[in-house]
């Protein structure tokens, strides 16, 4: 009998801990951008659709845009088609990004909306081309060519978004559905681009005005030394980047994840997160908990 009272005690705090997590973001927008292991295991892709699932019942707006490049590369194999990357971007010839579409759309996307609506919510998959949602420009990287020299390069049909047109988004949440949307975005002539996800999510983030954007990743957060877990930075400030740039604190799979947050933030996101996707409830201890995990990235 103690124990169950113990137990009972325990989740009495645990609710009571949430409540005024609850009551701060009913009714507001979280962006959640998913990928990285809890893409691959099935007991953390359970946790994170439970979990956006209860953001969901207790009043909150959860909007899912994830990646799949491991899913993408799986299919190119699968076909014989050899994958090669420029500064961590794959080269996306125009037989690459329909495979790309194929993998992210075609087939990821349905697979989270199937889950979730098998889990109990009213889940609809978007990619960039419905309504418009995600209008693009092809992106030229920028090499180093040995000493200063730098360059850019065409690596095919991979984009950089130049608007984003959230109605869509915006009448689903107004029914009550639970918008999954995959990186793809369309270009003036109707052509077809890959987005990198975290960048998808911190554009999409800022034209909702969300109240958080959320980054799942396969680290604990940002490390001030990349070698060390230890060294983990848990509150940023938007002006402390250019000096942590300067420092090299951004390795190259953290900058995108940096410049996603950078741009919600501009665009009137008051907090973003980049969290460890791999903790099982990741996003419930990052929303509903006094300590949160990761790093949180603010407005001065």
């Amino acid at each position: 009998m103690p124990t169950d009272i113990e137990s009972l005690h325990t989740r009495a705090e645990i609710l009571t801990e949430a409540l005024p997590y609850i009551r701060e973001f009913y009714g507001k927008t979280v962006v959640v951008k998913y990928g990285g292991h809890a893409m691959v295991d099935e007991t953390l892709k359970s946790d994170v659709m439970s979990d956006l699932i209860l953001m969901k019942y207790v009043g909150m707006k959860p909007v899912l845009v994830h990646g799949g490049g491991p899913q993408i590369s799986g299919l190119l194999d699968r076909v014989g088609k050899k994958s090669e990357f420029v500064n961590g971007l794959r080269v996306t010839d125009e037989e690459t990004v329909a495979f790309a579409e194929m993998a992210l759309v075609g087939s990821v996307n349905k697979d989270i909306v199937g889950m979730l609506n098998r889990l109990g919510a009213s889940a609809v998959g978007l990619s960039g081309k419905d309504a418009n949602l995600i209008q693009a420009r092809k992106h030229f990287p920028v090499v180093q060519n040995g000493d200063a020299d730098e360059s850019t390069v065409d690596i095919g049909f991979v984009g950089e978004i130049t608007q984003v047109n959230p109605h869509i988004i915006q009448v689903l949440e107004s029914q009550g559905f639970i918008p999954v949307i995959a990186g793809m975005g369309v270009g003036e002539a109707g052509e077809t681009y890959n987005i990198n996800a975290d960048t998808t999510a911190g554009e999409i983030a800022a034209a909702l005005k969300a109240a958080k954007l959320i980054l799942l990743s396969d680290i604990r957060g940002v490390l001030r030394d990349k070698d060390d877990p230890d060294s983990l930075i848990s509150t940023i400030r938007a002006s402390d980047l250019p000096r942590l740039r300067e420092e090299g604190v951004f390795s190259a799979g953290m900058i995108p994840k940096i410049e996603a947050c950078a741009t919600a933030l501009r665009g009137g996101v008051r907090k973003a997160h980049i969290i460890d996707g791999r903790i099982p409830h990741s996003l419930l201890h990052e929303v509903f908990t006094d300590g949160g995990i990761g790093t949180q990235l603010t407005n001065d």
